[in-house]
């Protein structure tokens, strides 16, 4: 069973998460989802990446807590490193990448549309935001470090720090989303955003790009596998576990 549905329109692919309504992460999700990305990454037919969800309800919940909570050390940490990897791969894809978001994006879910190069999302009620704080865990490094490069200092403070859920009209003001639009376009304009981009010469393109996420990139992999074994211990910690064990029963 495949989690990830994959279109094309053109030089654009799609990809879509594609796993119940609510899209939980776990391990053979972010292994594909990788592995799509590095296709596109690779495919010379391929320009532009849109990133979406087959779920109208949610783009996704974030860490599947029921599947991970069951997990040893060893293999939690295998499915934790996978989605930092996935998530470093994603920002630094070196062709544009846009986030379809028609429901709610949160914690795990929100963290890979900031990586992203731009966000558009539905009207109406749909959440976003990363609540890891009141779980007992810091928000992923690459996610944190990522935020705090694309919003301004008192936004992330407070973005990071709260642990809150943003409506559209908020997250915008903030800076997570860059445009609001009818459910029924999101998808439409996504995709056309994309191609108006990789219409763009390529080398001047990726050559910005590279300006604008290199300082981040560097920030990240400084320290990564320091606040990766920090995440950890708190994950494992019996105050985070209860909170997480709490939490799952809303999956």
């Amino acid at each position: 069973m495949s989690f990830i549905q994959t279109e094309r329109h053109g030089e654009v692919a799609v990809l879509k998460l594609d796993r119940g309504v609510t899209n939980p992460l776990n391990l053979t999700l972010v292994q594909e989802l990788s592995q799509v990305v590095l296709e596109a990454r690779n495919d010379p037919d391929v320009r532009g990446l849109v990133l979406a969800s087959s779920s109208s309800r949610f783009f996704s919940i974030g860490f599947d807590l029921p599947e991970l909570l069951r997990l040893g050390r060893t293999d939690f940490a295998v499915f934790y490193r996978t989605f930092n990897r996935l998530c470093v791969d994603l920002y630094s894809m070196p062709k544009p990448t846009i986030a379809a978001i028609g429901g709610h994006a949160v914690a795990g879910g929100c963290i890979l549309v900031l990586c992203c190069d731009y966000r558009f999302i539905a009207e109406g009620h749909k959440l976003m935001g990363v609540n890891e704080v009141k779980l007992g865990v810091p928000v992923p490094y690459p996610g944190d470090c990522i935020l705090r490069h694309l919003v301004n200092a008192k936004s992330s403070r407070e973005i990071l720090l709260k642990g809150d859920f943003y409506e559209p009209n908020d997250s915008l003001e903030i800076g997570m989303v860059d445009r609001i639009l009818p459910v029924d376009e999101v998808m439409s304009a996504s995709i056309e955003s994309a191609r108006r981009l990789s219409a763009l010469p390529a080398g001047p393109f990726q050559a910005t790009k590279r300006n604008r996420v290199e300082p981040v990139l560097a920030e990240i992999e400084a320290r990564l596998a320091e606040k990766e074994e920090l995440f950890m211990r708190l994950w494992f910690s019996g105050e985070a576990q209860q909170l997480l064990k709490d939490a799952s029963k809303k999956f």
